[in-house]
Parts: C-alpha cells; structure tokens; sequence
C-alpha cells in the first residue's frame, strides 16, 4: 500500500485503519539507558526535579525521538504525580525507589483525601505537554498517562514498592468501604489529571495498571477494572468527541483481557507472557493491540532480536491493530544500539504484512 505519513501511523493503528507498517514506541523510552538522559538528570539534581521542570521534562521527552525512528513520543513523568499533589510527601531515590513519608492507612486519612487540581496542583505536567507539542511540531504524536487508581493506592498505602501487598490487601480485605473511597478519590483524580492532559495537547493517552495483576479475578474486577472503566467513561463524558484514543495495560492481565477490552479503550497493552496471536483471536477484532517483546531479549545478541521481531510479527499476522512495544518497561541497562536496531527491524520487516 502506498506510504502512510509517520506522524499518522501509531494514530491509525490503534484506530485499526491501513498503514504502511507496524507502528514502534517502547515504555520507558525516555529514561536511564540513554547517555543524554542521564546528563539531563545530573543537571536537574533528582528525578522529581527533573518531573517538574517543563524544560528539562520536555527535553527528555523529545531524546529518544531525536535518536531512534519511533512512532509515538510519551510523556516524561511519572505515575506518583497525583498522589505527590496530594501531600503524602513522595521521594524518588536512586537504587530505592518512590517513599511516601505519609502513607494512607487510615479510613480518617482517606477520607482527607481529595483529588488535587490538574492545572494548579500539577501545572507542571500541563506546561510539559504543550512544551512537548509544540517542539514536535507533528513529527509523531504524543502520549499522555496516569497510573490505575489501583496501582496509585498500592503505592500509596504501602508507603512505598512492594512484593506482597499486605498492607493494601488487608485494606481492600478488612476494609473494602475503606479502600473503595480510595479508589473512587484516585479515579475522579485520574479523570480530571487526563482531560488536562488532552486539553494540553496529549494525542493519545495509556492508562498503567502495573499491578492489578496482584489481584484475583473477582478483586480484579472490583478494585482496579471498574475504576478504569469509571475513568473512560468520565473522558468520554469530558471530551466527547475530542476524547483521544486509550491504551490499557494491565502487567499479568493477560488471562482477562476480554473484560479489558469492554471498557471502550482502543487499544490493550500485551506483558510478554501473553501469545499475542491468541489475543488477537480473543480480543483483536475490536481493539488495538500493544506489545510483546520480553524487554530482557534486547540483552540477546543481534539476530535473536530480530529473529523475535519476526515471530511477534508473523504471531500477530497481516493488517492494522498492532503498536510494537515491549511487554514491559525498558530496563536502564540496556544498550542503546540494540534499541536502534528493534526499531529499524520492526519498520522493515513488518512491511509485508500490510500490502
């Protein structure tokens, strides 16, 4: 088929329209394994420095699109920005991770809470958007995001990362009314923090559900599918038609992502523990797939990757519907060149399968 303009391509993939070839961002692309991001985060002092400083936010944004041929740029932030507006007094620290000095364990503390003002509270998330905008210039469109009320209360209740989720579980068991207030203050948070983000300029919008898949298929739906699918419905009521397109990823969703793709999002983000060919079979006829590359498979030597790159594509097979990423985040040691490379590979090799 004729060539399809780059500035298009991911836009119309999650729309499931013809395109020229598969569509590539990659999560985290903005981020430690880029040498100039690093000297970017030196100059600002810490990570949050750097979250809230439009300027130096924008400029890191727009590294990996300077570098790499990718399809999409996201948004440099992070998913703590809300409960950060909050008050409950996030750090981010090198080889520790994001602390909250205050975390919400009380029904009182929860019932404190409310959702903080997008333009106000988090004008320098905005400020970065229109940034971003404008020094693109419509070369690719970007992406918004925000965390899943779920993931944003893990966090949020914990205090910090965790690996067992006690201290949420035993909210969300012991105090289902308790956590469910939680979540609804996260989601109208969420509603508000993406229609400034679209209003700002965001061309798309991913919603991360790290860790809902913590949860059992009944949780699941209580504590973190319901809120996201409240969080479509209220940009569909806040936008309408201007309402961007939506990615859900929730990380080991795979065994449900038939009720992920009823929420009305466009596009479903794939782990890489998921066969993307039986999802497509599941689910593909109605929304847009993302993914799947295992990100450890760019430690590989160079025909592994491209040799994955094949089989993902042939796994999906011919048409629109596919935005190539990883199945997960990107990590920071990966080497740069290896990043080129999947690019590269995924825009030429896809080629035939949208003739």
């Amino acid at each position: 088929m004729e060539s399809t303009n780059k500035s298009e391509r991911f836009l119309r993939a999650l729309q499931r329209k013809p395109i020229d070839r598969t569509p590539i961002w990659i999560m985290r692309q903005a981020g430690r394994y880029l040498p100039e991001y690093r000297a970017t985060r030196a100059k600002a002092g810490d990570f949050l420095k750097l979250c809230k400083t439009p300027e130096l936010a924008c400029e890191v944004t727009l590294q990996p699109i300077q570098r790499f041929d990718l399809d999409a740029a996201i948004l440099f932030s992070d998913i703590l920005t809300i409960p950060d507006a909050m008050g409950l007094g996030l750090t981010v620290d090198e080889g520790v991770g994001p602390r909250f000095a205050n975390p919400v364990r009380s029904k009182d503390a929860v019932y404190r809470l409310s959702a903080p003002d997008p333009e106000a509270d988090l004008g320098y998330v905005m400020e970065t958007v229109r940034l971003v905008r404008s020094e693109l210039d419509g070369r690719v469109p970007l992406i918004g995001f925000a965390g899943s009320p779920w993931t944003l209360a893990t966090y949020m209740v914990e205090g910090q990362s965790s690996k067992d989720f006690s201290v949420v579980k035993t909210m969300m068991f012991d105090q289902p009314e308790t956590a469910h207030r939680l979540l609804q203050t996260l989601a109208q948070s969420v509603i508000s923090y993406l229609t400034a983000q679209a209003n700002a300029g965001a061309q798309a919008l991913m919603i991360f559900d790290t860790w809902g898949g913590v949860l059992t298929r009944r949780d699941y739906d209580a504590f973190s599918l319901s809120y996201m699918s409240q969080i479509i419905a209220g940009l569909d009521d806040q936008l309408k038609e201007a309402r961007p397109p939506i990615i859900l990823f929730t990380k080991g969703g795979g065994q449900w992502l038939e009720s992920t793709a009823a929420t009305g999002c466009e596009g479903v983000g794939l782990d890489w523990t998921v066969d993307i060919k039986q999802a497509r079979r599941r689910i593909g006829d109605r929304v847009c797939l993302q993914g799947n590359m295992d990100p450890n498979l760019l430690y590989a030597r160079e025909h592994r990757i491209i040799e994955e790159v094949e089989i993902i594509l042939q796994q999906y097979g011919s048409g629109s519907g596919h935005v190539f990423n990883l199945g997960h985040g990107i990590h920071p040691t990966i080497d740069h060149a290896r990043v080129k490379l999947l690019v590269d590979v995924v825009h030429e090799l896809s080629m035939p399968y949208h003739k």
